[in-house]
């Protein structure tokens, strides 16, 4: 039905530059790379989206907005697209979706998902001069779906009401993994009806759709997911190399865990993970508890674990079954 994705690095700024167009600002520095896949189709076409009428736009087709993007198309969703690297763009094209060049180009759309890594990157989408709300379209939805501050959804819902313009915080849980297949965890916040009234372009690349609150609960949720995550990682890695010193290979201790109490998602593919994003997670959950005066301990210690605990020191530890510290002495 279409290509297989391809990895790709990321440009280094945020929006991209047309012809005879003024430099924009630069900040979408750290957007997460495209991953391999070889699936050349999608089981996310299986889901009924004969009668959806809505046109969706998504903006930033790095690991996660680009299988979001393709499942759209897939399921014969009036699709547009765009994103800092043309080539990227290009290959959903191909594949069925309309090209965009401008901000202002996507903000002609129903809905608009906006899936960069930053407040930075999304207050520049958003916000900026020739951001989406400078050509705002009346009705439109724009989701958020990036870990950002509550504050942040906040300012961008405020900027955009006066123009017609709903905003839902939609974050993403489930992985590059759920991403390319169709199963990403959605947790919203803002206005239930507004929710209710988009989600047949959800329909197509998620498996849950949770409605959390108002404005900002999605972003409380996503935090929340990335607590437990990191720390649990940390838990991971700690209690397996200790089973390895004393004697017992971790590879055997783990597919006996998965089957006891202690099994968790994290547990069963933390082989497969990459770790990518654990310092921005634990400084927004930091940036939310600190005007609570809520101490976290053990995410303090995780954000102090979190460096040493690479994608090849799991491997050496749980795949191969070696002391990643005794290899290196």
């Amino acid at each position: 039905m279409g290509s297989p994705r391809t990895s790709r690095p990321r440009s280094p700024s945020w929006p991209p530059t047309t012809p005879g167009s003024s430099p924009p600002p630069t900040c979408w520095s750290t957007a997460a790379s495209s991953t391999a896949s070889a699936d050349t189709s999608h089981p996310g076409t299986r889901r009924g989206t004969e009668h959806m009428t809505q046109s969706v736009g998504v903006i930033g087709l790095g690991a996660m907005g680009r299988p979001m993007a393709e499942y759209l198309v897939d399921a014969g969703v009036p699709t547009s697209v765009l994103d800092v690297d043309a080539d990227v763009r290009q290959q959903v094209v191909e594949r069925g979706a309309k090209p965009a060049r401008t901000l202002t180009e996507i903000a002609d759309n129903d809905v608009i998902l906006v899936v960069v890594p930053s407040d930075e990157d999304v207050r520049t989408v958003c916000l900026g001069e020739d951001g989406l709300l400078s050509a705002p379209r009346d009705g439109s939805v724009i989701v958020i779906s990036a870990s950002v501050t509550p504050e942040t959804c906040e300012d961008i819902a405020k900027a955009g009401a006066p123009h017609g313009v709903s905003v839902l915080d939609a974050a993403l849980t489930g992985g590059v993994r759920g991403a390319e297949s169709g199963e990403i965890n959605l947790l919203v916040g803002g206005d239930e009806a507004v929710l209710d009234r988009i989600r047949p372009s959800l329909e197509p690349w998620t498996k849950a759709v949770h409605h959390l609150g108002p404005l900002g609960s999605g972003q409380v949720g996503k935090t929340v997911n990335n607590l437990c995550h990191w720390i649990q990682i940390s838990g991971v890695h700690e209690a397996m190399l200790l089973g390895r010193r004393l004697g017992v290979a971790p590879s055997k201790l783990r597919e006996a865990l998965l089957d006891s109490p202690a099994a968790s998602r994290t547990l069963a593919e933390i082989d497969r993970m990459r770790f990518t994003w654990w310092k921005k997670d634990i400084d927004n959950a930091r940036k939310m508890a600190e005007p609570l005066g809520y101490r976290m301990p053990l995410t303090d210690l995780a954000y102090d674990l979190m460096p040493g605990i690479t994608p090849d020191r799991i491997n050496t530890l749980l795949i191969q079954d070696l002391d990643p510290d005794a290899e290196r002495e």
